[in-house]
């Protein structure tokens, strides 16, 4: 299936932008409508949310939050270099940037948006050769040339994948993920999602290790200002997150994967092995 082709410039001043997210302004608004899913949300400025796909980075600011924060800086910094935004000026809380020789040339593939109105996009810098809105055929080559690509290859985010990921694109995605690890790469000397940590507060996972974002939001969501982790789990059996446990080709959910003794907790599976599937088929079920 092709992805449609938009050409357009990329904005940070006025935002918060992370590893996985940025604004993007199309260069011809119509395009948007080629779409599947809800209409892409646009706000006065004409500007849309990306969901960069594939990519969870380190959360800088989530509910107040921040992962550890020079790893998750480290994603940030990388996306916004590669893509020639300049002279960035973040605020005392580094959660919204002040000004920035932004409005920088590039392009995205997309098919879809998702739930919140986000266009899903792999990210380009500088111009396409071919025309604006131009339905493209994303090729192995293509896909390496992407900023999804060049995040996961550096270790400096981690894989997420959903259902809506072709497995010609996602296989070597995995691979950079399996060989920034090997090499230890960007955060991967830090990671304990699968090795296991201890949750007595937040300060561990905001301070010291770092663990899938994912994983990070949901206990975020649930200690909120000073709660326990115990009934953690519990808590995920409530609200179902289906997946698929790939190498086993295994339908599950999140709760099954994570795994806790008192105030330690682990996934038992490492993130480039899980596709997250839609939450309406779990209702179906």
């Amino acid at each position: 299936m092709a992805f449609t082709l938009i050409r357009g410039t990329f904005h940070v001043a006025g935002y918060s932008p992370d590893g996985d997210s940025i604004r993007f302004k199309a260069q011809d608004p119509s395009l948007w409508k080629k779409l599947s899913g809800p209409a892409a949300a646009l706000n006065a400025r004409g500007h849309a949310q990306l969901r960069i796909e594939a990519v969870d980075a380190l959360e800088t600011h989530y509910q107040g939050y921040c992962q550890p924060q020079r790893l998750a800086q480290a994603a940030t910094d990388c996306l916004l270099s590669s893509l020639g935004i300049d002279d960035v000026t973040w605020d005392e809380s580094h959660s919204q940037v002040l000004s920035a020789q932004d409005g920088t040339v590039g392009y995205i593939l997309c098919r879809s948006t998702e739930s919140n109105r986000r266009p899903v996009a792999f990210v380009f810098v500088g111009v396409a050769d071919e025309k604006d809105g131009s339905e493209i055929v994303l090729d192995v080559p293509r896909l390496k040339e992407s900023l999804n690509f060049l995040l996961l290859a550096r270790g400096l985010a981690y894989p997420m994948y959903y259902n809506g990921l072709f497995s010609d694109l996602r296989l070597p995605l995995t691979q950079a993920v399996k060989d920034a690890r090997k090499e230890r790469l960007g955060l991967w000397p830090c990671d304990r999602t699968t090795k296991g940590f201890s949750v007595s507060d937040l300060k561990t996972i905001t301070d010291e290790a770092a663990i899938l974002p994912k994983l990070f939001r949901r206990i975020v969501n649930y200690m909120g200002e000073g709660g326990s982790i115990i009934g953690f789990k519990e808590h995920l059996q409530k609200s179902c997150e289906p997946l698929v446990r790939i190498e086993q080709v295994h339908f599950s959910r999140l709760d099954a994967l994570v795994q806790m003794r008192g105030e330690k907790v682990r996934m038992a599976e490492v993130p480039e092995n899980l596709i997250f599937m839609d939450k309406v088929l779990c209702k179906k079920s």
